[in-house]
């Protein structure tokens, strides 16, 4: 079911924008020769009205074959001049009206989003960037944030709703002694703050464990952490720390409870498979900036027109951060195994779908929806790159022959795009294969 649910949503994301480009293509009286879900052979078919609208086998994409956009240009132009447009054919619109039906099939992925977003807001509401609580003595409290505070600015980015605050960290480093600035509101009036955070110090073995009156089992072991190096591993069961018998899990925690641990030799008590070993190991220093407050990220419910401006930041909050994630591939913070391709995107809402169906009809439905607003606000973001092949190379090419006053020679078109197109495979065929190799990994 999950399958099917991820290709109906891939389907639908890219049925929109080839809809975008076909709406005003029409409304433009360019003729669409073929409006197609899917690439190969077609499995349906029928004409209406001068277009063919087909159903093909594979339904990774989908296309919107406008008369004349991809005609080839065999002349040497340079001296027989360019051919004329056929009347109806997407090179005889004007420049305004050719950039108008490329941007419609961008601009129909956020008008998704846009849509999907209202439905989310409406049912769920949005996340007020509201402070929770503040620790008493925290140089936040000290500069004098307090519970209740509405977060308007952070470290001088705009701040709307409590997403945008988690968003700053997957995107920054918030590195020890450097001075946080914050703008809020506190009943209406505006206020500003700046302090530096706290450190918090915590030394780690590197497991995890359920807490529980079971045996000490360890389900997790960090691989290159103390415990890991110590050639312990998940599964094993921790009999003794430091002399001190282990029976269970429970009494595993309130043991490190009792005698945080410092950076001093461990000696563990393990056994794996019935069979007694010992482990010795050095934990490691974790540091980490602690802010001194939490904030909300929770959803409340809003008016009719809250929905509507809510909605609206919802969609950019999206086409922002994916914007910002792409410039952090040239910062080398993310790198191209980041990426997904079409089978990631697939396995990532397969496994949203399984992950919240226990929840209800309800929530499924909201978290299907938000997986749609995210990846249309990917895809529109990703289609106006300034990158031939995709459509904001389309418009870049119109803007220069707006520079220009005359068409780009069309060989030397043709060409680009072509050797874009083969870079852009071969991108999708390496984002493919890691995609595969994670999946199978689980």
């Amino acid at each position: 079911m999950k399958w099917i649910i991820a290709f109906l949503i891939f389907s639908l994301l890219v049925l929109f924008h080839e809809f975008g480009h076909f709406l005003v293509a029409k409304m433009n009286g360019v003729v669409v020769e073929e409006f197609s879900l899917g690439f190969g052979p077609r499995l349906l078919s029928t004409v209406r009205g001068g277009t063919r609208y087909s159903l093909k086998l594979l339904l990774f994409g989908g296309s919107c074959q406008m008369k004349g956009m991809y005609e080839d240009y065999d002349e040497d132009e340079e001296n027989a001049g360019p051919r004329e447009p056929e009347e109806g054919a997407f090179e005889a619109a004007s420049i305004g009206r050719r950039a108008a039906i490329i941007f419609a099939g961008p601009f129909f992925n956020f008008l998704l989003a846009f849509i999907c977003s209202i439905i989310i807001i409406s049912v769920v509401g949005y996340d007020p960037a509201e402070v929770i609580s503040v620790e008493e003595g925290s140089p936040a409290y000290e500069a004098g944030l307090a519970s209740g505070d509405i977060i308007t600015k952070f470290m001088g980015e705009r701040i709307e709703i409590g997403r945008d605050v988690s968003s700053w960290f997957v995107l920054h480093d918030l590195a020890e002694g450097r001075e946080v600035s914050m703008t809020y509101k506190r009943n209406g009036e505006k206020k500003e703050i700046k302090f530096v955070p706290e450190v918090n110090v915590r030394y780690m073995l590197g497991m995890s464990y359920n807490v529980d009156d079971a045996a000490a089992i360890i389900q997790s072991v960090s691989e290159g952490s103390p415990l890991y190096n110590a050639g312990v591993r998940a599964g094993d069961v921790i009999t003794s720390i430091n002399g001190n018998e282990i029976t269970t899990s429970l009494s595993m925690k309130e043991y490190f409870a009792a005698n945080p641990l410092d950076g001093s030799l461990v000696k563990l008590g393990c056994e794996r498979d019935g069979t007694a070993f010992t482990a010795s190991l050095v934990p490691y220093e974790s540091r980490s900036v602690n802010l001194g407050f939490s904030y909300n990220l929770g959803r409340v419910n809003t008016t009719p027109l809250g929905v509507l401006k809510y909605s609206l930041i919802e969609m950019r909050y999206w086409i922002v951060t994916t914007v910002k994630s792409l410039a952090q591939l040239f910062t080398g913070r993310f790198t191209v195994n980041d990426l997904s391709g079409p089978v990631g995107v697939v396995d990532i809402v397969g496994e949203t779908y399984e992950e919240v169906k226990s929840e209800g009809a309800l929530m499924t439905w909201m978290n299907m929806l938000n997986m749609i607003v995210l990846l249309s606000a990917n895809l529109g973001v990703m289609n106006l790159l300034p990158i031939p092949a995709v459509d904001g190379g389309r418009l870049l090419f119109l803007a220069i022959e707006a520079i220009r006053r005359k068409p780009m020679n069309k060989k030397l078109e043709g060409t680009i795009q072509m050797v874009t197109v083969a870079l852009l495979l071969f991108l999708m065929f390496y984002v493919m294969y890691h995609d595969l190799t994670r999946l199978f990994a689980h």
